[in-house]
Formats: structure tokens, C-alpha cells, sequence
């Protein structure tokens, strides 16, 4: 168990980034030249979990790792965030990876081996940390069934539904908010926005640099509008909004108002984020997230 009671719990993957720089991602069957090639800790549940923890959330974090060395520079860069590694487990697989190609605009596509991610399953302790947590997150680069498991035994969950799939209606049932960019809505629910909450009772679309959609049942819809900036790197940008997004509840209330208002705060994160190179390394904290946010009167 945690020592001391998580506010977030992020059930998810750890993979370490091996990154390209490239003047553009390669169309199929086509060779590019790489710039260079750099090593970095990453993974979309690593990712939010250094986000909901640098945004000032006591973070825990239900994870499988290798025993190798990409393991120990992914807990190396996690504790150093401050996420509790207490339930992270080591699997007797690989760390996961992820190839990611960056080309000039900051844009990526990203190729990813589970491995250890594959065998991710949860605790006694883990089920306990997730059932006292205010907000717990998840994705899907972990096994169905965990994440399933995850939802049902929290209090409030959020389903970052990333990798796009098509999620089943018994996993949705649990589902207190769904945190989709559009290609991702669209795998959900189908073309119209709206029709994501016949599915969940609340979802947020992200937009990029155009910022989000807020959707639930009885305020509909409400745009947040984005943060202009100069993209360098869009890797870790929806993890930091989620994960960001997860603390920030966590410290106020799930109303639709503190929602609106998470999701403003989670925009400045990710266009902070994107400012930068590689994925845990771009993540802002609290103090950067809220003194951009001063500035641009959100």
C-alpha cells in the first residue's frame, strides 16, 4: 500500500521512449533519416502519473516494469516526480518501448512493444489504494481486463481512451469521465460529439492547439479555448492534460464547474508541455502550470 493515502491512483504503462528526430514522419514503405536518436522514460500511465504528482497531487502508481535497465530509469525518473512507487511490480518481461518518430512541426507517431505493460494485473494492495483514491486514471495500453478492474473498484474513474479502440459497454458502465481526443470520440461513439454521452454521464474532447470540448448531461457543451504556442513536441501532451486533470480534480470537487475549470488548468499544462522535448522530461509543475495560467486569465 501507498504510505500515505493516494489522491490519485494511475493505473497504466511505463515504456522508455526511444525517440527520432525527423524532418517528416515516413509514409508507408518509405526510409527517412533520423536527426539523432535520445533514451527517455515515458509511457502514457508514467506520463500522467508524473503530471497528477508535479501538479501538486499525492500520486500513486500501479504499474508492471522489467527488471532491466530500462526498469530502474523509469523508477529513478518516477520517484524523482514524486510518484509512489509502492505498487509498481517487476515482471519477469522486458520494459515496455515505444519508437517515436518527431518531425519538424512537432507532430510524432509512435510504435509501441507492451511487453511488461502486457502483464499488468492488480494486487490486493492496488484494489485497497484505488478504492480509497479521489480520482483514478487509466488508458489502454494495458490489458482490458485491468483496466476493467481498476474501474470497478474505484470511487471516481477517469478512461483516458488512448490507444483509440472500441470500448465495451460494460467497462463504459463504470466510467465517471471519458478524456478523448476526436479520432478517439469517433472509435467510442461515432462522428457527432454529443452522442458520447449516451455512453458515459461526462466526456472531454480534446482539440489540440483549439483546446477541448466539456460535455455532460446537464450543461451540454462548453468549449475551453486553447493556449497559443510554438510546438516543439507533442509526445507527452495528452498524458499532462490528463494527468493534470486528474490532480487538479482531485483537489477541488467532479462538479461541472470544477471540471470546466480542471480542464482550463490542464490546457495551460499541455501547451506547456509541448514546448519541449521528449515526454516525462516536458511535463510542467504546479507552479509553471498556474503562472502561465495567471498570464493568459484563465
Amino acid at each position: 500500500m501507498p504510505e500515505v493515502g493516494a489522491e490519485v491512483v494511475v493505473v497504466g504503462s511505463a515504456n522508455v521512449d526511444l525517440v527520432l528526430p525527423v524532418r517528416r514522419i515516413p509514409r508507408p514503405g518509405e526510409t527517412v533519416l533520423a536527426s539523432g536518436l535520445t533514451r527517455g522514460p515515458g509511457g502514457k500511465g508514467a506520463n500522467q502519473a508524473v503530471a497528477a504528482a508535479r501538479a501538486g497531487a499525492r500520486t500513486a502508481f500501479v504499474a508492471a516494469l522489467g527488471d532491466d535497465d530500462d526498469g530502474a530509469l523509469l523508477r529513478s525518473a518516477l520517484g524523482e516526480s514524486g510518484v509512489d512507487l509502492s505498487l509498481v511490480t517487476t515482471s519477469d518481461a522486458p520494459t515496455g518501448t515505444a519508437i517515436i518518430t518527431v518531425d519538424e512541426s512537432g507532430e510524432n507517431a509512435i510504435t509501441v512493444a507492451p511487453s511488461a505493460n502486457a502483464g499488468l494485473t492488480l494486487s490486493a494492495d492496488a484494489v485497497a489504494a484505488i478504492g480509497t483514491a479521489k480520482i483514478v486514471l487509466s488508458q489502454l495500453e494495458i490489458p482490458f481486463g485491468t483496466v476493467q478492474a481498476a474501474a470497478g473498484a474505484s470511487g471516481y474513474f477517469i478512461l483516458n481512451a488512448a490507444p483509440a479502440a472500441e470500448l465495451s459497454d460494460e467497462l463504459l458502465a463504470h466510467v465517471d469521465l471519458l478524456v478523448v481526443n476526436e479520432t478517439e470520440a469517433e472509435a467510442v461513439a461515432g462522428a457527432k460529439l454529443a452522442s458520447l454521452l449516451d455512453r458515459v454521464p461526462a466526456a472531454v474532447v480534446t482539440l489540440g492547439a483549439a483546446g477541448a470540448v466539456v460535455l455532460t448531461r446537464t450543461a451540454g457543451e462548453v468549449r475551453v479555448p486553447g493556449v497559443p504556442v510554438e510546438v516543439v513536441d507533442t509526445t507527452a501532451a495528452g498524458d499532462t492534460f490528463c494527468g493534470v486533470l486528474a490532480a487538479t480534480l482531485a483537489s477541488t470537487s467532479t462538479t461541472e464547474s470544477d471540471l470546466t475549470n480542471a480542464v482550463r488548468r490542464a490546457n495551460v499544462a499541455a501547451s506547456l508541455s509541448v514546448q519541449a522535448a521528449g515526454a516525462i522530461p516536458s511535463v510542467p509543475h504546479g507552479d509553471a502550470i498556474d503562472a502561465r495560467a495567471a498570464e493568459v486569465c484563465l
